[in-house]
């Protein structure tokens, strides 16, 4: 099976090996580049919980003050372990979604307990901490990270492409829809994705490239990549 995955490279290095490793053919077009975003210093002292809805917003917070015992909710096992990998010790994962990640919240933090800091990138799919607020939380929202798309692609590699359509493209995000949607149709792609399976996360992401004609698609969260293998 052909499998075309649009990440930077750094976030799914280890799922280009898996694949592999199970006797797919993987290619590699990065639809985005993630870049930091300078914040007001941040007094940690005055929360109670953090939260990370990517291993990005880990990846781009300055952690030298922060207490690594602090609760810390993170939307799913790829953002759980970075951010164990940079020392928090008390972590709860929602395994990829941010409305199981929103209960998470309200089963394990009283509002009575304090404040929460949300740590994101400036694009997000599900207003997490408006939800909270609503919910009675005091909530601040740090914005530490940003997402670029990619406009220049190899020539070669779309060649390439034309000439061996993948059975599967995995999409992450709104962003990269539209990144996505650019590249067919400045390379003049649109008629060859009819064998082809997208998956999206988000019914906002997969409506982007409603317009293109796909095999079928398939709404995912992270972490399920490998199971959609075996539904197709």
């Amino acid at each position: 099976m052909h499998i075309l995955l649009t990440r930077p490279l750094e976030d799914c290095s280890e799922m280009i090996l898996k694949f592999k490793s199970l006797g797919n053919q993987v290619s590699h077009l990065p639809l985005i580049r993630i870049e930091p975003v300078s914040y007001s210093e941040i007094n940690f002292l005055e929360y109670k919980s953090i939260i990370f809805t990517s291993a990005n917003a880990v990846k781009f917070l300055d952690l030298k003050n922060i207490d690594k015992k602090i609760l810390c909710f993170c939307v799913g096992s790829a953002t759980e372990k970075k951010a164990r990998s940079v020392g928090f010790q008390n972590v709860i994962s929602a395994e990829g979604n941010v409305k199981n990640l929103k209960e998470l919240v309200l089963q394990n933090f009283d509002q009575k307990d304090g404040k929460l800091i949300y740590v994101s990138g400036e694009l997000i799919s599900v207003d997490l901490d408006q939800l909270l607020l609503k919910e009675g939380y005091k909530v601040d929202r740090v914005v530490n990270y940003k997402t670029i798309q990619n406009e220049k692609f190899d020539d070669n590699f779309v060649n390439y492409l034309k000439l061996k359509m993948p059975d599967i493209v995995y999409i992450y995000s709104q962003n990269s829809g539209m990144s996505f949607l650019n590249f067919i149709e400045n390379y003049q792609l649109e008629k060859l994705w009819m064998e082809t399976n997208l998956m999206c996360i988000g019914e906002k992401t997969s409506a982007i490239l409603n317009k293109i004609k796909w095999k079928k698609i398939f709404l995912f969260n992270p972490g399920e990549e490998e199971f959609l293998l075996y539904k197709i």
